[in-house]
């Protein structure tokens, strides 16, 4: 049975980015390493701030959508209602 996460990254800066994956250790470690081309190596968004689980892919999919088109503060009240002082979780 496969897990889904939807995930959260930000940069030193805190330039977010949303995103989904059926295996996130590997997925953050290719953000980290800037193997993924595009926003997230561009603004070097490497450091996960936030993570949920989801049942199936659909669901993830669908969850990370919803995030996605919410505005920044909401998106902020999230990640600190789960990680206020924004560690790297990943660690």
């Amino acid at each position: 049975m496969k897990n889904f996460y939807v995930y959260i990254l930000a940069s030193k800066s805190r330039v977010l980015y949303v995103g989904v994956t059926s295996n996130i250790e590997k997925r953050i470690q290719q953000h980290k390493h800037g193997e993924i081309e595009g926003f997230t190596s561009r603004y070097h968004v490497n450091q996960l701030v936030y993570f949920e689980e989801a049942p199936d892919a659909e669901s993830a999919i669908n969850r990370e959508k919803q995030i996605k088109r919410w505005r920044r503060e909401k998106k902020i009240k999230l990640i600190e209602a789960m990680n206020p002082d924004w560690r790297d979780l990943s660690r």
